[in-house]
């Protein structure tokens, strides 16, 4: 029952495991070197941890013996022991670095998750947990909502409501908001006794987009959702690449084929694993994230 998260910082990974008996987060202290480094190969930032573990303990420094071993799935799959830190140690950590990325990081680090998208994922993670994952109406409009209001009530006024005002992103008009009733009436309707036609129902969704903000991470849920009960699958968004996504999101209004190539690569039957959970929040919330 191992909580495990990821977070991102300028597209790299830290991997993240909850400590269940003293209510607090250890990261992984090889993903934050190799943040801190600019650094993506593991034995340098292996070296590098080594390098500076002996010249903090020449200083006396505590940050070596605040550091504990845990499990984290490495990129193999395995799951091994490895360096991690709370969240004191990580800042501790980054302000021993020589260099001024550390500073950025630490600001990254101790704002992250109190911002709207930090909060907001908080709650996510939580719906794993919370009876009302079994009780949210699959593949309906209504059921949309629920999710939305879940993951954003207290933080937007707007929570769960279908918008009165007409968006766009980059160009793009979502459903105009006279017709917007009716097209979700529409894809409500929509079948999903095939992938196919699940993923055609998603696509329709997120060209609606019924929500002021946060449409997309509401929708990937509400997705998993269908998935779980017509398939008995879900996808482990994990293996969807973030800049493959956005393309074949934005490809999909006039041809889904690509996006359904890139989640039906991505389907597994884990669709009870609180970790491919966890990690599918994660991953959810990082598309999101601007460049």
């Amino acid at each position: 029952m191992t909580k495990i998260s990821i977070r991102f910082y300028n597209d790299r990974e830290v991997r993240a495991v909850w400590d269940e008996e003293n209510s607090k987060w250890w990261f992984s202290v090889l993903d934050i070197v190799g943040v801190l480094n600019d650094q993506d190969d593991y034995q340098k930032n292996r070296n590098y941890w080594k390098y500076l573990k002996t010249k903090l303990k020449k200083e006396n420094n505590e940050l070596v013996s605040a550091t504990n071993q845990l499990k984290l799935s490495a990129p193999d799959g395995k799951r091994r022991l490895t360096d991690v830190l709370d969240n004191d140690g990580v800042i501790q950590l980054a302000r021993s670095f020589p260099n001024t990325k550390a500073m950025r990081f630490v600001e990254w680090f101790t704002n992250s998750d109190e911002t709207i998208d930090g909060k907001s994922k908080s709650k996510a993670y939580a719906l794993f947990e919370s009876s009302l994952i079994n009780n949210i109406e699959v593949g309906t409009v209504k059921g949309l909502q629920q999710i939305h209001a879940y993951l954003f009530g207290g933080l937007y006024e707007f929570a769960g409501q279908i918008r009165n005002v007409n968006i766009a992103k980059g160009g793009f008009q979502f459903a105009m908001v006279q017709y917007l009733p009716q097209t979700l009436e529409s894809i409500e309707k929509m079948p999903e006794d095939s992938f196919d036609q699940i993923i055609d129902k998603y696509v329709e969704m997120n060209i609606a987009h019924p929500f002021r903000e946060g449409n997309g991470r509401s929708t990937r849920i509400w997705l998993d959702l269908i998935l779980k009960k017509r398939q008995q699958k879900c996808i482990d968004w994990s293996l969807v690449n973030k800049n493959d996504y956005l393309q074949a999101m934005q490809t999909s209004v006039a041809n889904t084929t690509r996006i359904k190539e890139l989640l039906q690569a991505a389907l597994t039957d884990k669709i009870n694993d609180r970790e491919t959970f966890m990690k599918g929040i994660d991953y959810s919330y990082y598309y999101e994230q601007e460049d």
